[in-house]
């Protein structure tokens, strides 16, 4: 799933905090905020330190997705930004090689600090490189590890070329599998399209149920788009009761045009944020602990006064590249362009790159560039003003940089405030995030909602 910077294998290192009573390790140190991540692994072990041409580097956790494929794709969503990206590689057959793959899995893993590494791919469509091609690098990335580090494997697929033998892959070697799904067929089929323009959502579908016979771990992302955007408890549900996925992915597509303005495609700003409310309400009631939804993860991290897991929340960023087919290493998913490319890591070493002074002011530049009337935002702590790439918007002073979501954002992280300090104090008591179900459960529509709005439940969070 080519328009997706933030994919599920960033969720691997999120803090989940809305975790099942089972898995939850409590801790009461002023502070430490009591969290888990989203699976078990040793974060506090530093190896060796690596040296450069330039000198000693400190290990320091970054990402990559690594895109074997490049672009190439076997659909044609119409909001896919990565499948014009063929243009940057003229007569390319558009897959990595051996070498390139040993290059990346060694250099990647070995800049990794002991603990959990996210081994992560994406595309265009990854599972086109075949079976065999993910066999070799699990077997590599098995062979360089170090003792001490464990390698998580993840993979966004349109899954649509699932079959038993790539589940009893996934299932052997405990991948992560995120499956993108925009709802129901009606909602999905409006713009996730194949190469005749015809609908997909069935053969999704089946790719879906062979992984869960397999027991594959699944999650689902879910674009938020003009053909859904009116529509949120309807994905909402059909992916957790009628897909029976409990982690789901909200990623909103933002569609600028040449001549200044956004696509039709483009999700509506309002429309945004009242999406995010009417999920975030569904899920205050009912979900928390047993359905996760990454957004509401990541705002409750904020909201604990810790730094966001979701780059796009963070004051700064950077530590998020993109790999493609031929060794480039460019700053970040969103900026495939020949401005952002940072080096080639069969020539160059990843790990300076990813600390190059080029790449350094790329990730400050999302701080540096945020306008005052972002800074003085009562929701700037969370929001940071979102992703870069969103930030085409003028504000209304006339200041360039604000985010075309803004307005969206402004009204969700202002409408779960309540619920957020509710759920932060019950985890810096070192009690559980899922209790505030209870809290919301027991209030009457017509008793003040217990967010502390002053309000009756039936218009606040009891809608």
């Amino acid at each position: 799933m080519a328009h997706v910077g933030q994919v599920l294998s960033v969720w691997l290192t999120m803090v989940a905090a809305c975790t099942p009573r089972s898995s939850v390790q409590a801790v009461n140190e002023p502070e430490r905020i009591p969290v888990v991540l989203s699976r078990p692994g040793d974060r506090s072990a530093v190896g060796a330190v690596p040296t450069t041409a330039s000198g000693p580097l400190m290990r320091k956790p970054f990402h990559v997705l690594a895109k074997p494929t490049g672009p190439i794709c076997n659909l044609d969503c119409e909001y896919c930004f990565f499948l014009s990206k063929e243009d940057l590689y003229p007569g390319d057959r558009f897959r990595m090689s051996d070498g390139v793959l040993e290059a990346y899995l060694r250099q990647y893993i070995g800049s990794q600090p002991d603990g959990e590494v996210v081994v992560a791919w994406q595309g265009g469509e990854p599972t086109l490189m075949g079976v065999d091609f993910f066999a070799r690098a699990v077997a590599l990335a098995d062979e360089v590890k170090r003792p001490r580090q464990v390698l998580v494997h993840t993979i966004q697929t349109n899954g649509t070329l699932i079959t038993d033998e790539w589940a009893d892959l996934f299932a052997r070697h405990k991948f992560l599998v995120g499956i993108s799904i925009d709802g129901p067929a009606p909602l999905h089929d409006r713009y996730r399209v194949d190469k005749r323009g015809g609908p997909t959502y069935e053969k999704v579908i089946r790719g879906l149920r062979i992984l869960q016979a397999h027991q594959v771990e699944v999650n689902v992302l879910t674009t938020v788009h003009a053909g859904n955007q009116d529509h949120p408890l309807d994905v909402y549900r059909h992916v957790r009761d009628d897909l029976g996925v409990a982690f789901l992915q909200l990623i909103p597509i933002v569609e600028p045009t040449e001549e200044g303005g956004v696509s039709e495609r483009t999700v509506d700003p309002a429309a945004w944020g009242q999406f995010l409310i009417a999920v975030f309400d569904e899920w205050v009631r009912h979900d928390v602990g047993s359905t996760f939804v990454q957004m509401f993860d990541a705002a409750l991290a904020s909201w604990c006064g810790m730094q966001s897991p979701l780059c796009i929340f963070r004051e700064t960023c950077g530590d998020a590249l993109a790999l493609g087919h031929s060794g480039d290493l460019h700053s970040c998913d969103h900026f495939v362009d020949a401005a952002h490319l940072l080096g080639n890591i069969t020539t160059d070493s990843m790990i300076e790159l990813v600390n190059s002074p080029a790449q350094r002011a790329f990730g400050q530049a999302k701080s540096n560039t945020l306008p005052v009337m972002c800074q003085e935002c009562s929701v700037r702590f969370a929001c940071q003003g979102e992703c870069p790439k969103n930030r085409i918007a003028t504000t209304p002073g006339g200041e360039a940089g604000l985010n075309h979501l803004c307005a969206g954002y402004l009204a969700f992280f202002t409408h779960i405030d309540g619920p957020m300090r509710i759920m932060a104090d019950l985890v810096r008591s070192g009690r559980f995030a899922d209790e505030i179900t209870g809290i919301f459960a027991a209030a009457g529509r017509n008793e003040p909602c217990p967010c502390g709005s002053g309000r009756k439940a039936k218009v606040c969070h009891g809608r």
